[in-house]
């Protein structure tokens, strides 16, 4: 059995919970695992999902880091929003609220970000609170602008008809209804490899469908007009990208496109026959990329952190 069922059937308890209160008031939910004092990783999930989309990543990263998952606006545990509403800005706004709640001053973390998380990274890109806390970044099969024209949900020739369709699509105020065997074949056309394993399958449309319907529906809106590019440029962090090569919401094209424009990009890793939800899909492949960034920008920094504070306590003493 996956390692996304079994065990992790039942959701990871967190050492901590708090609330985030973002530029507008907005209550954000956060979720705090793992040693307060390891290296320490923030995650941002996607456009319906919740922190439970984390979970494989969560449960091998607690073990020896801090990890740090909230619930996007409207979404999960989150409540609706406050005045500052639907927005990127709003984006922004939540990710500096998470990163000053949950980071002291001057302590540097790993940012991840799937889908809508990566553009909520590529929206605060020029905030002060994100240059003083990532050391680093990961870019999980996301996009920055001309999603609607690009996605390949629909099997239609590229065009203006497929682009204002999909444009429809995203903001469509039917209900979801309950995940059936009918919605989860849609829900894996639309977002998962073919060769997905029937159990995450399932577990994605579990997530999907929890999400409310406004919050579906206000933050399609917000895809559809989507344009980051200028953030793409301003994210002058180490920046790793990863995307599935089936991904048909967010096509590699957009993930070649960042990865090019990215002032210190680190490349990009194509996941052969994967979609949109890599990090249950090949949560291997991601959590190991999100290690290989802490091992390379926060841990040693870390490390060399404590050794300073112990010495000052000593000489101190």
């Amino acid at each position: 059995m996956s390692r996304l069922l079994h065990r992790d059937t039942v959701p990871p308890v967190p050492a901590a919970e708090l609330t985030a209160r973002s530029a507008d008031g907005s209550r954000i939910h956060v979720e705090l695992h793992g040693p307060e004092d390891a290296p320490a990783v923030v995650l941002a999930h996607g456009w319906t999902c919740n922190t439970r989309f984390w979970d494989a990543q969560i449960r091998d990263l607690a073990a020896d880091h801090r990890v740090i998952a909230y619930d996007q606006r409207g979404h999960g545990l989150t409540p609706e929003p406050g005045p500052g509403g639907y927005s990127t800005n709003a984006l922004a706004d939540d990710l500096e609220a998470v990163l000053a709640a949950t980071l002291a001053p001057g302590r540097r973390a790993v940012l991840a970000g799937h889908s809508m998380g990566g553009m909520t990274v590529m929206a605060a890109a020029a905030r002060p609170g994100l240059r003083e806390h990532a050391a680093a970044v990961l870019l999980c099969s996301t996009g920055s602008t001309r999603l609607a024209a690009e996605a390949r949900v629909l099997p239609l020739r590229a065009g203006a008809l497929r682009t204002r369709i999909t444009t429809a699509v995203l903001g469509v105020k039917a209900p979801l209804g309950p995940v059936n065997p009918v919605s989860r074949k849609i829900l894996k056309y639309a977002t998962m490899g073919a060769g997905s394993a029937p159990d995450r399958v399932d577990a994605c449309a579990r997530i999907v469908h929890a999400c409310p319907r406004r919050a579906r529906v206000e933050w399609g809106h917000v895809l559809a007009e989507l344009d980051l590019a200028a953030g793409v440029r301003e994210l002058r962090v180490p920046t790793a990208v990863i995307a599935g090569t089936d991904d048909r919401l967010t096509p590699p094209v957009h993930a070649r496109a960042i990865a090019a424009a990215l002032p210190v990009g680190l490349g990009l890793t194509e996941l052969a026959g994967m979609g949109h939800m890599t990090p249950v899909e090949a949560p291997e492949a991601v959590t190991a990329k999100i290690r290989e960034l802490v091992t390379r920008y926060v841990a040693t920094g870390t490390a060399a952190e404590r050794k300073a504070a112990t010495a000052e306590k000593e000489d101190v003493a």
